[in-house]
């Protein structure tokens, strides 16, 4: 009798103990009233689906205009980039003006501007080598990078004024200006290598050559000076890692 007497109020102290932590258990948990009344947490957690949603639709997005055709260098490029890259026939007769001949291959090494006309240089090649000249010292320091180059494409002996002009000799020259490399080369090998736009002549275009030797871009007839620099300091930005003066 006494034994049974003695153990009942352990027995009773059980549900006691469990109501206790049953009742720590329930009271540790947010209470769903309280959330709702929390803004903030709410809002983000709408931030977050919102960001899981844009990571996760960004690849199927991108493939998107990626098929449609739009590239990021057809709505920045100003002059028309040439794909594939034609590289520098190693055979294109090249010569001074004097008559020596020129390995075409030693024009590597730096960018190009290249202008092609006849000797004669008429109104529409003085622009052309206005535009090469402006457009090399307006570079600074990086124009150094880049050399001027005068394909003449017939027999016809330039002006002494258009040569002093572009600092190529002949007359006073300008205080300070980089020479531009004169060249005979004939035309028909010249249009093998560089080529104008549908209904244009070669001597429309400015010709952009990189340091491998490589045509890579025709400039539109009649460029704005100021949009063709604009894609000239991309290039020069864009090489500025592996291109340095000089040959």
């Amino acid at each position: 009798m006494s034994g049974s007497e003695s153990s009942a109020p352990a027995d009773a102290a059980a549900p006691s103990d469990a109501a206790t932590l049953l009742s720590f258990s329930v009271h540790s948990l947010p209470s769903p009233d309280a959330a709702a009344r929390d803004p903030r947490r709410t809002q983000r957690g709408r931030w977050q689906m919102l960001a899981i949603l844009l990571v996760c639709a960004a690849p199927v997005v991108a493939a998107y205009f990626a098929y449609a055709g739009i590239r990021p260098q057809a709505l920045t490029n100003y002059s028309e980039l040439v794909l594939p890259p034609r590289p520098l026939p190693a055979a294109l007769p090249l010569a001074e003006l004097g008559g020596a001949a020129v390995a075409p291959l030693s024009l590597r090494g730096q960018w190009l501007l290249v202008v092609i006309s006849g000797g004669a240089c008429d109104a529409a090649c003085e622009r052309h080598l206005w535009l090469q000249r402006q457009l090399h010292e307006s570079l600074g320091r990086e124009k150094d990078r880049v050399d001027k180059v005068w394909l003449i494409d017939d027999g016809g002996t330039p002006r002494l004024q258009t040569l002093a002009a572009i600092g190529a000799g002949g007359g006073a020259k300008t205080p300070g200006l980089a020479p531009a490399t004169v060249l005979r080369a004939a035309r028909e090998p010249l249009a093998a290598w560089l080529a104008p736009a549908a209904g244009r002549t070669l001597e429309d275009h400015l010709y952009i050559v990189d340091p491998q030797g490589d045509w890579m871009m025709r400039t539109p007839p009649d460029a704005d000076p100021a949009k063709l620099k604009r894609d000239i300091e991309k290039l020069l930005r864009a090489s500025a890692g592996w291109d340095r003066p000089g040959r």
